[in-house]
């Protein structure tokens, strides 16, 4: 009988799950909330790694006075991509990580990108465009902004791997979370001289060997072991990005299927068995962290949008629900451009928040709502209708996240995507994807190298029927329209952005 933890270290808190492989039943869980660091310059989004550490402390010592602690053979971590954690010679950090939501590097990426070539020399030589939100122009804003923490530098490392090296002490990097640093040929799974150089040629010594998905980042530590309860050896698998360990967790490690998360960031991506490379660089062509890859898109403003319009009209989350329920499909003509925190699908670092439409008659709470949940919707829609172009189309979409608990935006996601949605019975995806992610680590630890992702994604994941929702039709053709008019109102606006920002700024 084994026991198998996942751990999901997200933006806003760290989740723990125990999988009872046996049953395929999760038979524990454990949160910690975790927060950003206050009063940081418009555009910088940074957390200490420190308080990651805390949280995962938290959730593993919670969930283990809920177990038999002496079944525990694995763990998974997941985590959220492309945060640079800086390490000095002896492993200590140097400064708050800048995470993924972090818009503070543009003048980075049109450095890297103009090394590169301009933007398709940098699709060929890494598979992306070179982002605010990805790890690479985050070192270079270190080596360019902060020269005493840089010349420290001697690792570089992401947020899961961060954890694995705490619960390990191995440096250590897998495929699918480090395709999204835009430092690696996502092509061929290796590092890209070319981007690395860009920066600096002793990066290449500071990033870790790329390992394999589906082997082990380590053993747990000794002095963890003891201290959690749990027996000596427990393997610590690679892990990966919280959209890669998602994945897995909905079941998505095969052609066919598409997951959706509505969490404080949207992303929607399926698995391929080729590299999907998008000539635009709209969708980023990751590596999945099961062996295959994971074309992607990516927001950066969902459920943080609802709830600051939720925290504005003094809303709890079921009277949010009523008021959109009750609101009209489309909001009266209200338009919400959702950019809060600039937007990286389409690429608008700059960008803020509008709202276009306002009247006399839908300036209301429930118009405010509605319009704000369907922004947010049709914002990922973008990237659901850029995959369709890529060859990449769904049947179906598995939604997880905040915004999937609420049958009322699950409708509307419906409505808006033009296919059927439905929830999982799992909701978190992420944690139970690093479960499952280890228990194929340790099977194929231990002989079964035929061993696959799918053997123990079956009957471990399922889908739940009671949350399906289908397109209405009407709605469905009202909202192809409103799409077409926040695309345009989006290109209209790329041009005012930057002043806005400026005068923002002060």
């Amino acid at each position: 009988m084994s026991l198998f933890i996942g751990i999901d270290s997200g933006t806003q808190s760290t989740k723990a799950v125990v999988l009872d492989l046996d049953t395929r039943k999760v038979v524990a869980e454990a949160r910690h909330a975790h927060s950003l660091i206050p009063d940081l310059p418009v555009g910088h989004m940074e957390q200490h790694p420190s308080d990651w550490i805390t949280a995962l402390d938290t959730v593993l010592q919670t969930v283990a006075r809920r177990i038999d602690r002496g079944r525990v053979r694995g763990i998974g971590v997941s985590g959220q991509q492309h945060g640079f954690v800086p390490l000095d010679a002896r492993g200590q950090v140097i400064r708050p990580a800048k995470l993924w939501c972090d818009t503070s590097t543009t003048a980075e990426c049109a450095l890297l990108t103009r090394k590169l070539g301009g933007p398709k020399g940098a699709i060929r030589r890494t598979g992306s465009l070179i982002l605010p939100g990805f790890t690479a122009p985050k070192i270079l804003w270190l080596k360019r902004h902060e020269p005493k923490n840089y010349r420290r530098l001697r690792h570089v490392l992401l947020p899961h791997d961060y954890l694995n090296f705490h619960l390990t002490g191995n440096y250590f990097m897998e495929p699918g979370d480090a395709s999204g640093t835009a430092l690696m040929d996502v092509r061929r799974r290796v590092w890209s001289r070319e981007a690395v150089m860009a920066i600096d040629p002793n990066l290449a010594d500071w990033l870790p060997a790329l390992g394999s998905s589906d082997g082990a980042a380590g053993t747990l530590r000794g002095e963890l072991a003891a201290k959690y309860g749990f027996p000596k050896g427990v393997t610590v698998s690679a892990g990966g990005g919280d959209n890669m360990m998602g994945a897995i967790g909905t079941g998505n490690v095969s052609p066919g299927v598409v997951t959706a998360s509505f969490g404080t960031s949207g992303t929607i991506y399926a698995y391929a068995e080729k590299p999907v490379v998008d000539p635009q660089g709209e969708i980023a062509a990751f590596c999945s962290s099961t062996g295959g890859w994971l074309p992607l898109l990516c927001t950066m403003n969902v459920t943080t949008v609802t709830d600051h319009f939720r925290s504005l009209l003094e809303f709890d989350h079921a009277l949010l629900d009523r008021a959109v329920a009750e609101a009209p499909v489309g909001a009266g003509g209200l338009v919400l451009l959702p950019y809060l925190a600039g937007e990286r699908t389409p690429n608008v670092p700059l960008g803020s928040g509008v709202l276009l439409g306002l009247t006399q008659q839908n300036f209301t709470a429930g118009h405010l709502a509605r319009a704000a949940m369907e922004g947010v919707t049709m914002g990922l829609n973008y990237g659901l209708r850029r995959l369709a172009k890529l060859g990449v189309k769904a049947k179906e979409i598995r939604v997880t996240g905040g915004g999937a608990r609420s049958p009322v935006w699950r409708q509307l996601m419906a409505d808006i995507f033009g296919v059927p949605v439905v929830a999982m019975v799992e909701d978190e995806g992420a944690a139970l994807g690093g479960a499952l992610q280890a228990a194929w680590c340790v099977a194929r630890q231990e002989g079964g190298t035929k061993a696959r992702i799918t053997d123990f994604t079956t009957g471990a994941v399922a889908l739940d029927e009671g949350t399906r929702c289908v397109p209405n039709r009407a709605h469905a053709a009202h909202y192809l329209e409103l799409q077409a008019l926040q695309d345009r109102l989006s290109l209209a606006l790329r041009d005012v952005f930057p002043i806005q920002r400026k005068l923002a700024d002060g």
